[in-house]
């Protein structure tokens, strides 16, 4: 994928908000990762703030929802994994800023 259709995704996953924190989840640094297979399928590796998080499904239909909008995208998989386990210090200076954490 090159650069330009990746920042295009990024930008668009940032409209996608954790409902329980209000702050979007590449700021949150939930977003391990962003893939584009050759049928146009866009594969995200994500993860979420903690394993028992009730609204991962949520999550997963938001980001789907937001990334097929895109015209370059036909499908969207989500792979949630906890390896690496997520921690505050994945969060950017803005999230940080914005959920007050040092």
């Amino acid at each position: 994928m090159d650069k330009q259709l990746e920042d295009k995704i990024m930008e668009s996953l940032e409209e996608v908000i954790d409902p329980e924190l209000g702050v979007d989840i590449v700021n949150l640094g939930l977003v391990y990762g962003v893939e584009m297979e050759e049928n146009n399928t866009v594969i995200v590796t994500m993860t979420l703030t903690s394993i028992g998080c009730p609204l991962a499904g949520v999550i997963g239909e938001q980001v789907k929802k937001q990334l097929i909008s895109l015209e370059e995208v036909e499908n969207v998989d989500v792979n949630i994994t906890f390896n690496p386990p997520w921690d505050k210090d994945r969060m950017t200076r803005y999230a940080k800023i914005a959920l007050g954490v040092q």
